[in-house]
């Protein structure tokens, strides 16, 4: 596990160190352990390395027998071994014992298309000196980032962006069309980034730079057709893969550990740990002393069930003084809650391991979320139901209260019904996913900045829509978990994961993201699923009933959330008003004056919970605080 970065000058001139070393150093908190460059000529590669395999002789970059093929690699491939024996049987000769050096002789083997073998999670820069060929790649499900920045005279990547943008050549001018998608999705998909020079390199993509020429393709998909499998047939399967996928993610040469939320996911994963090793596996929970975001109760039934060696960690209000930290750890504007505990079970759990397993990609695999359920039964309600019905429903709604909840169940629900009733299903279910939607972009957004913006205002839309375009059948779960594993879970949970976990020097390992387990769940009849219109993770849970017990199998879907509409009245309420509200932030231009103090007095008086727009506007102005400082429209 590392950070990457490299150059190549593309009108001939030399690769300086100097420049390749201040990228470089930028990314040591990604590899504290170690350093390496690699130059020739008007290309150079260097790596940043956090040792976890072949502690003594796995140094980057890694060189072919013949010295004119290098590599640089963050990440881990879990099948290396396997890959080793066969090219060592073609003759290849090993020098290291590390998964870097077995990627170049499979590329020496194979060409380009190594990739297709690779198991695991990876950003690879490979320099071809014999070919004058750049190639970059990156894992199926976009755990490990990759940034780059090209023009006619350069060719610059990094894994994170602060590092990138040190290069003296790349431009820093703000792209208004991802600030615009960021308000919406709480994030920036991929190929967009912050800056308009700087690209995010997409999951399941290799780009090839050769004679000047850059080219892009895709070598992997989330499957779109379905296997019929008797569900008996499909959990026998579905142990065997997420078991081995466990099991592969426990092989390191450093001590491991796990994250323990008490949810489904995470407590399969530590079932998993404890019943294949010899000892107590570490594990760490974060909680909140507010009761109804603390899931720490469930946490300590499966520590106790498996003897863990537990620990835990109380996140409070007063914490989010680390925010500007927060925001120069994620380079551009982030605004997942969530970032805050996971930064801080980071933290502790880096203290006493440098390797953590988690239960990400659960939900997305297995169709966990509430919003699944909301729009499942509302696609049914419109397919069945008379119009003037589903009214009634929408508007019995409405009386009904937000709390400190807008991403529950009945704000879903309720945005689901607006949307549907006047547009279509996937549109209603764009809009849960929204912080800000088209209409509230509408009332907030300047009207200089939607003119700026033009049609692209619905960039994040059409982002959304098209992924689900990408399925013909009818299927409205298959729909919702495809759009997710291809935008929500690489864009938003894995950049929140990889970048709060490697800030603090930790790496993360994720079972529920192994390849070869998406391929076969996303092929299993949604109905193993998403059981009617209530039973999420069915065929999980069924599996594996008999180590996350009955208590946790039956709990409801929580979620990573922290107290926002609580903290904006609070701790966070001084900070938001000193910073948001503040005449240099309403200068920037973003924001209609009025209906940005509409938007705070509605929170402060309690009348609707804006905790999530709150919290998304104040990330955004930290952003520019840290980075641009003086910017406006």
């Amino acid at each position: 596990m590392c950070g990457i970065c490299g150059i190549m000058m593309l009108n001939g001139e030399k690769v300086e160190l100097s420049d390749l070393k201040k990228m470089n150093d930028l990314l040591i908190h990604r590899g504290p352990d170690d350093e390496g460059f690699f130059i020739h000529e008007n290309c150079g590669i260097a790596m940043r390395r956090l040792s976890i395999i072949d502690l003594t002789t796995g140094r980057q970059p890694i060189l072919n027998e013949t010295e004119d093929i290098a590599i640089v690699f963050n990440g881990e491939i879990y099948n290396y071994q396997e890959i080793r024996e066969e090219l060592v049987l073609k003759g290849h000769i090993f020098k290291t014992r590390s998964d870097t050096e077995t990627i170049i002789h499979l590329y020496e083997e194979t060409g380009i298309d190594f990739v297709k073998k690779l198991r695991g999670m990876f950003a690879i820069a490979i320099l071809d000196i014999k070919n004058k060929r750049l190639i970059l790649t990156r894992d199926r499900l976009g755990k490990k980032p990759l940034f780059y920045s090209c023009t006619n005279k350069y060719f610059a990547f990094s894994s994170e962006i602060d590092s990138l943008i040190s290069f003296k050549e790349v431009k820093r001018s703000v792209n208004l069309k991802a600030v615009d998608t960021f308000l919406t999705l709480q994030y920036i998909p991929a190929p967009m980034s912050i800056y308009s020079e700087v690209k995010k390199l997409e999951q399941a993509t290799a780009m090839v730079l050769e004679s000047g020429e850059l080219k892009t393709y895709k070598y992997w998909e989330v499957p779109k057709d379905q296997i019929d499998i008797d569900f008996e047939d499909a959990k026998i399967e579905t142990r065997r893969l997420v078991t081995d996928a466990v099991k592969l993610r426990m092989i390191s040469d450093v001590e491991i550990g796990a994250f323990l939320s008490g949810g489904i996911d995470s407590s399969i994963v530590v079932g998993l740990m404890a019943q294949n090793s010899s000892k107590a596996v570490k594990t760490f929970s974060i909680g909140f002393k507010e009761e109804k975001f603390n899931e720490l109760e469930y946490a300590r039934e499966i520590a106790k069930r498996y003897s863990t060696d537990h620990s835990e960690f109380i996140v409070e209000g007063t914490m989010t003084q680390i925010l500007d930290n927060l925001v120069s750890i994620y380079n551009q504007p982030f605004a997942d809650p969530s970032a805050l505990p996971t930064y801080f079970v980071s933290k502790i759990t880096a203290k006493n391991v440098k390797v953590a397993l988690n239960g990400d990609g659960g939900d997305e695999n297995f169709a966990g979320y509430q919003r699944y359920v909301a729009t499942k039964a509302i696609f049914y309600l419109d397919k069945f139901t008379p119009d003037f019905v589903i009214r009634i429903i929408s508007k019995s709604l409405n009386p009904l209260q937000e709390k400190n909840a807008p991403f529950g169940v009945v704000w879903k629900m309720r945005k689901l019904f607006r949307t549907a009733l006047k547009d279509s299903i996937e549109k209603g279910y764009l809009a849960t996913l929204s912080f800000f939607d088209i209409d509230d972009k509408n009332e907030m957004l300047s009207d200089e900045f939607k003119k700026i913006l033009g049609n692209e205002i619905n960039y994040a839309q059409s982002y959304i829509l098209e992924l689900m375009s990408e399925l013909d059948d009818k299927d409205i779960t298959k729909k919702m978990t495809y759009a997710d594993l291809n935008s929500y879970l690489s864009e938003c949970l894995m950049t929140k994961m990889d970048m709060a976990a490697m800030s603090n020097s930790l790496e993360t390992r994720s079972p529920f993201l192994d390849h070869k387990l998406v391929e076969f769940v996303q092929r299993l009849p949604s109905e193993y699923k998403l059981k009617g219109f209530n039973k999420t993770k069915f065929i999980l849970k069924e599996t594996f009933e008999d180590i996350i017990g009955g208590k946790i199998k039956k709990r409801g879907k929580m979620g990573f959330s922290i107290p926002l509409g609580i903290w904006f009245r609070g701790e966070l309420k001084n900070k938001f008003e000193e910073y948001c509200l503040s005449d240099k932030a309403i200068k920037r231009g973003y924001f209609n004056k009025k209906s940005l103090r509409m938007l705070w007095d509605e929170h402060q008086s309690l009348k609707r919970d804006n905790g999530y727009k709150l919290w998304a506007i104040l990330m955004l102005e930290l952003w520019h605080r840290r980075y641009a400082n003086d910017f406006k429209l």
